[in-house]
């Protein structure tokens, strides 16, 4: 895992209340959070975190998609084999 990563994970593990899908905030609560003096690691840093939550966000909202999507399957499915088991049977001569 690369230093960016692992520094990432370490502050997200403490501190990921802190962190949404707004680069700039992640960037100030990086600054609240510790002190990181060099301008392109900090960047570096709330980059990734943006880029892991919004990520995270995304893989939240597909599943809840999925779930729905299945519900209603099971939901017409259901309504077919009421009406199947509704409809009179005709003896074929």
């Amino acid at each position: 895992m690369n230093r960016i990563k692992m520094l990432s994970m370490k502050v997200l593990q403490d501190h990921k209340e802190k962190f949404g899908v707004d680069f700039a905030k992640n960037k100030q609560a990086l600054n609240d959070i510790c002190k990181i003096n060099s301008k392109s690691l900090k960047n570096k840093l709330a980059g990734y975190i943006t880029k892991f939550i919004k990520n995270e966000f995304k893989a939240k909202i597909e599943k809840a998609k999925r779930i729905a999507n299945t519900k209603e399957v099971i939901l017409e499915e259901k309504q077919l084999n009421t009406v199947s088991d509704t409809l009179p049977v005709q003896a074929s001569l």
